[in-house]
């Protein structure tokens, strides 16, 4: 019996590069160089991996948008750049909308598409840069919400088996900035698991989240206490492209340190001193303080150290001032880290992965 050639199919060869450089792939504009570089474009290509008889079994480095990695050498493992892409509504019920993206899709893009669509509830995180596979990562917030607030559930594949697997909230073990996939010891998943899709619950009725002081002031400003999604959106948009550089134009990672979370009596000691310090009471009797203003009141802001810098508009920011290694960066960070300890008391900690 003759196999019809047209019935032949042969599989996608994977998207490999030898001695790749990083620097357009990491938001900071970090020199690096990855000994093996493979662009993941389905599902298919991560089990492709997991086959191979020589990447299967290297160490592997996971990279999504690149907006949230300090890169300080050269990567000897095998870098995988997830660039799975995708976007559709999985369903819809009388409380929510549920609605998937492919993890290589860039996460602002995203959530303005699902506003285009008439599916509030991500406003408060426009502007986030990354990618959809990456927030799940971070558990990226941003203005009152936090990923794990809208999160359904993610797909992903095993490292070492290539078997598919579908993670909810519970087993993503979400915390502040935190997740599984950040972790390498025991239960952790950080390079070990690929996520390829996430999926988002959009709640009905839609309300907005509006208890940040940059967002009362843009209700105040505009006499509207009552905004609508796209507003909300529009107003986020507008404040973080006032306090925060563009990748594209000056190399950063967003916000560079953890916003603290101090005990009352921390923060009432801290007021007494301080008393103009920017804090914010949570739910649970703790107090999250703005590293933002900890970091300016140091004098830190619109500083460098070597070619990195504080950003001058906003000294949560760390930026490349042009050709900055990553160890500069990681030098200032830890400068700052001291010089915030050394006055506060109190232990700063990086949102980026160094590696």
């Amino acid at each position: 019996m003759h196999q019809n050639p047209c019935m032949t199919t042969t599989a996608t060869p994977l998207d490999v590069t030898t001695r790749a450089s990083l620097r357009e792939h990491n938001s900071f504009g970090l020199p690096a160089v990855a000994r093996t570089l493979v662009r993941l474009k389905t599902e298919a290509d991560v089990r492709r991996v997991v086959d191979h008889p020589e990447y299967g079994v290297a160490p592997k480095f996971v990279l999504g948008g690149g907006s949230n990695v300090v890169l300080t050498r050269d990567l000897d493992s095998v870098v995988l750049k997830v660039e799975i892409l995708g976007r559709r509504l999985v369903r819809e019920d009388a409380d929510a909308w549920i609605v998937e993206a492919g993890a290589g899709e860039p996460w602002h893009n995203f959530v303005a598409w699902t506003l285009d669509q008439g599916w509030p509830g991500l406003e408060n995180l426009a502007l986030i840069p990354g990618s959809v596979g990456a927030a799940p990562v971070q558990n990226i917030g941003a203005y009152g919400v936090e990923l794990k607030d809208r999160f359904e559930a993610l797909d992903a594949v095993d490292l070492v088996t290539g078997r598919s697997v579908t993670l909810d909230a519970a087993a993503c073990h979400f915390g502040y900035r935190d997740s599984v996939f950040k972790h390498t010891g025991f239960g952790g998943l950080a390079g070990k698991s690929v996520i390829t899709r996430v999926r988002f619950r959009l709640p009905k009725p839609w309300q907005p989240v509006r208890g940040y002081l940059d967002i009362e002031r843009k209700m105040a400003e505009t006499g509207n206490s009552a905004p609508d999604a796209r507003t909300v959106f529009d107003w986020i948009c507008a404040i973080r492209r006032a306090k925060l550089p563009d990748p594209a134009v000056i190399g950063n990672a967003g916000s560079f340190f953890k916003n603290p979370v101090v005990t009352e009596e921390q923060c009432r000691d801290i007021i007494g001193r301080d008393p103009e310090i920017v804090h914010y009471p949570l739910p649970d009797g703790t107090v999250k303080l703005a590293a933002g203003w900890l970091i300016d009141a140091c004098g830190w802001k619109g500083k460098t150290v070597g070619r990195a810098g504080v950003y001058d508009k906003q000294a949560l920011v760390l930026v490349n001032r042009g050709g900055a290694s990553g160890a500069e960066v990681v030098t200032l960070a830890r400068a700052i880290q001291e010089s915030v300890y050394g006055r506060f008391g109190i232990r700063l900690e990086p949102e980026p992965i160094i590696v």
